[in-house]
């Protein structure tokens, strides 16, 4: 499979170079992405993101600092609009997100959500289709998702 016309920050890693299609895109310091994946053209990875194995992320897809992405999960593919995920956001495996949606900063999309409209900032979304059904940081007790341990520097701007 090929990669081509790849931009690789610092500490970037793919885990199997033979076993990606990457294509115009740029990947983010100390991001790693897994088997099986697809980057198309224009698409750019943020500092530190996880692209787990068999995701696609279609044209112009732009994923912030810390984003987790899920084993099988398809973003934005086929749309002319960008796709964002902000920052520390996680993706559950086989989640579908529609071209040109915004997700907030720390929000937490559940295994097999289908996002199909822009998402707020710390939303936990479950379901086909995909819905707000609580806050990602209420987790009685536990510290909010932040796998970056930025989102205090990036909302001050």
């Amino acid at each position: 499979m090929p990669i081509t016309d790849v931009s690789l920050e610092e500490g970037a890693s793919i885990t199997h170079p033979d076993l990606v299609d990457l294509a115009g895109c740029r990947i983010g310091a100390g991001a790693r992405i897994g088997p099986f994946v697809q980057i198309r053209s224009g698409s750019r990875i943020g500092a530190r993101c996880k692209v787990s194995s068999h995701s696609v992320l279609g044209p112009a897809v732009e994923l912030g600092e810390g984003v987790f992405v899920g084993h099988g999960v398809v973003i934005g593919d086929g749309g002319d609009q960008p796709t964002r995920i902000g920052p520390g956001a996680s993706l559950g495996s086989r989640a579908t997100v529609l071209p040109g949606v915004a997700i907030g900063r720390g929000a937490m999309i559940g295994a097999g959500a289908v996002v199909g409209g822009d998402v707020p900032d710390f939303a936990l979304v479950i379901g086909v289709p995909g819905r707000v059904v609580g806050d990602a940081r209420d987790r009685r007790g536990l510290e909010p998702h932040d796998p970056a341990g930025r989102l205090d520097e990036v909302s001050a701007g």
